[in-house]
């Protein structure tokens, strides 16, 4: 910001070096490009992020579907475990051997974790399921795919604009080595006896 404020004082000052307005320039360029660029890269990613999510929701929603089960007993030794798969992580969880029936009429007895503090056999309780039976992860929900979409745009914009501010700092970086080598090689033309008084008489 320093440079892109000074930019315009600089213009016409003698002691101003090209590379002094280069690097103002590149500023602003850079400023502009992270203004423009990260936006739009954020909305275009998490755009696509959005779309590739909303169409696995309805697709896990076609194909899972959520059967009741029975429980049978207890299994020995269950501990309580949270549900990772909850928003808040403190719905308790007990391992119980259960049966179902699948969408497809076929019978199912196995081991799941039910959502039951102290399951008893006969109780009922919801599973998730795939058309055969087979016990699955709970459907992604839409606004769960949304916060994800959402994330993915703000981290393709963060990343965009780490690149454009990086690309600028490559660019500065360049500058000053061909700054310091043109340094080098005018104090090698001084030669060794530069400052000596008698120098060139």
């Amino acid at each position: 910001m320093r440079a892109i404020s000074g930019l315009w004082r600089w213009r016409h000052n003698p002691l101003c070096r090209t590379t002094d307005l280069v690097e103002a320039w590149l500023a602003l360029a850079a400023l502009l490009l992270i203004l423009l660029a990260t936006p739009l890269a954020g909305c275009l990613v998490g755009g696509l992020a959005q779309d590739a999510l909303q169409q696995s929701v309805r697709e896990q929603r076609a194909s899972r579907h959520l059967v009741t089960a029975t429980v049978v007993r207890e299994m020995d030794g269950s501990a309580l475990d949270a549900d990772p798969e909850t928003s808040t992580g403190r719905d308790v969880r007990t391992r119980v051997l259960a049966y179902w029936t699948a969408p497809d009429g076929s019978e199912h007895r196995a081991p799941v974790m039910a959502s039951l503090d102290s399951p008893q056999p006969g109780d009922r309780f919801t599973i998730w399921t795939d058309r055969h039976g087979r016990t699955v992860a709970r459907p992604l929900d839409s606004a769960t795919a949304g916060t994800h979409a959402v994330l993915a745009g703000l981290g393709a914009a963060l990343i965009a604009a780490g690149l454009i501010e990086g690309g600028r700092r490559l660019v500065l970086w360049r500058m000053s080595r061909r700054r310091y080598a043109r340094w080098d090689r005018a104090w090698d033309k001084a030669g060794p006896d530069w400052g000596r008084t008698g120098t060139g008489s």
